[in-house]
């Protein structure tokens, strides 16, 4: 394994770590623009992850916080539009099997209008848990080397892999780096595009809800709670806006701070953080062969704020290709499909905006800030995390401009 920065200090470390096969309104949307088959695996492949991660919790005896929820989606609003979104979702899930349950009734401070319930997932603490994992690969006599950034593949099988620390060889490789940082014409700039979220958490008077929580309306509001030595916090979450487009993002975490005082007696916030996603066009992570003519590389990303258990999906998926079995859920994760009923308006919509950012940076009087090294985006300063970000693909610089996150893989450009 090789890691640019450090295990487990990116998106990993800095999640809601729900693990969950309920993604907010996801299965009728699938149903719709992939058929019920191709739902049904999405589903199914995410029930595998969920059990997977709680059979090697209880069977590796693994101290990462784990416990069983009830996970809900829900909403306020009385609108029909919501109702019949919720309604609508209700009847997919229990198309595809899944056994859900409508109620009004929550452990949330405020009414809802309507929620769906889903028991049986969880949530855990994702460091405790995958450092444990880590320990037992490493004593297994497995590598993993940090601070080794990956600069290029070479050849056609076994490849040659350059890092910034000398190269390798490699007959069969998992390119698992959040945006994918080689592309292998597979364009996947083009058919991704990555959002920041915010979260707090807050310790409160009043008792705190059971269960894990997400709206449908905007703004995102996520809850659950977070066991800590000092007793629970409660996790509040939200406020995302695609990366490089949300203003002072200071404001953000001051957002869930005024909304948390509103619905709780906040005594204190210990911590904050933001987070960083990948997200597909379709809705649905590329897991697979990196492009359909590509040999014995693969790919996974894009997996929309799910990373718990789509993650593990793709563990699951992958060993199988990689050995040369098939997996009875690769077909609707295959990174080389193209489904225009599902993509096409989120395509032109995210390529739009490329383009225009990338021609306003060019022609117009702005001020001169650094560009991303990947295509050669204006860099946006970002105020909370103290970051340069790139509003065309995601790519993050620490503020002397050394690479966070790609796709870049060099420093940005003064």
């Amino acid at each position: 394994m090789l890691e640019a920065r450090q295990i487990l200090k990116g998106a990993t470390g800095h999640t809601t770590a729900k693990i969950t096969i309920q993604h907010e309104l996801i299965y009728h949307t699938l149903i719709k623009n992939f058929g019920e088959e191709q739902a049904k695996q999405y589903a199914r492949a995410n029930e595998a992850a969920l059990e997977q991660i709680r059979k090697w919790v209880q069977e590796k005896r693994i101290e990462c916080d784990f416990s069983n929820e009830t996970a809900y989606l829900y909403t306020q609003e009385e609108s029909s539009e919501y109702q019949l979104q919720l309604e609508q979702e209700l009847k997919a899930t229990q198309q595809l099997g899944i056994e859900t349950f409508y109620t009004d009734q929550t452990d949330l401070p405020f009414d809802v209008k309507g929620a769906i319930g889903l028991e049986n997932q969880a949530q855990f603490h994702p460091r405790k848990y995958l450092l444990h994992l880590v320990k037992e690969l490493t004593e297994q006599g497995h590598f993993l080397f940090e601070k080794t950034r990956v600069l290029d593949l070479i050849g056609d099988g076994p490849y040659t892999v350059i890092t910034d620390q000398g190269s390798l060889k490699a007959k069969k490789i998992v390119i698992a780096s959040h945006f994918p940082i080689y592309d292998g014409r597979g364009l996947y700039f083009t058919r991704m595009y990555t959002e920041r979220s915010y979260v707090i958490a807050a310790k409160v008077k009043e008792s705190l809800p059971k269960g894990m929580y997400i709206n449908i309306e905007q703004p995102t509001r996520s809850f659950r709670r977070l066991p800590t030595e000092k007793g629970e916090l409660l996790l509040i979450g939200g406020n995302e806006h695609k990366t490089g487009y949300g203003g002072n993002t200071e404001k953000h975490y001051q957002n869930l701070m005024d909304y948390a005082n509103g619905i709780y007696t906040v005594e204190e916030i210990p911590f904050q953080w933001s987070a960083q996603d990948c997200m597909t066009v379709d809705q649905v992570p590329y897991i697979g062969p990196l492009t359909s003519k590509t040999k014995d590389i693969y790919v996974a990303t894009g997996f929309r704020k799910w990373g718990m258990t789509t993650g593990t999906a793709a563990g699951l998926i992958l060993s199988d290709l990689i050995l040369e079995k098939e997996s009875p859920w690769g077909e609707v994760f295959l990174p080389s499909r193209w489904k225009p009923k599902a993509a096409i308006k989120e395509f032109l919509l995210q390529n739009a905006e490329v383009a225009q950012e990338f021609i306003s940076g060019k022609i117009t009087e702005k001020k001169k800030n650094p560009t991303c090294s990947h295509l050669g985006c204006q860099l946006i300063w970002n105020e909370a995390e103290g970051t340069w970000d790139c509003p065309c693909h995601g790519s993050r610089f620490e503020e002397e401009g050394e690479v966070i996150e790609g796709p870049a893989i060099e420093r940005y450009k003064e």
